[in-house]
């Protein structure tokens, strides 16, 4: 469980970020070069480049060698992050439904 937890706070924390969460969605597009996502984000490379390592050390994105040239890097989205973020999220969602569901049927019973 705790390997979730950090997994969770990791991908969490890396969501934070409006920069991070438009990269996220391009990528949602398919495989981009890191050049590419910082045109798209009118962001330098340098610049870039600090907001795709904490994406990769979240697990959000792995880079790939890409075509030809090996200096190339593919970024692309992994499922894994988002799977777990998910399932925590539909557990929350469980207890509230519960207490909502309770508080119902406590307030019929009390009318």
């Amino acid at each position: 469980m705790n390997t979730d937890v950090n997994e969770i706070d990791a991908t969490l924390a890396a969501l934070a970020d409006p920069t991070r969460r438009k990269v996220i969605d391009l990528l949602r597009e398919g495989p981009r070069p890191a050049g590419e996502l910082a045109q798209a984000v009118q962001m330098s490379a340098p610049a870039l480049s600090r907001h795709l390592r904490v994406l990769r050390a979240s697990g959000i994105v792995q880079a790939e060698a890409g075509g030809a040239d090996a200096r190339l890097r593919l970024y692309t989205l992994r499922q894994q992050p988002f799977t777990a973020l998910q399932a925590w999220l539909d557990q929350v969602q469980a207890f509230w439904a519960e207490q909502l569901g309770s508080f119902k049927d406590h307030v019929e019973r009390t009318r």
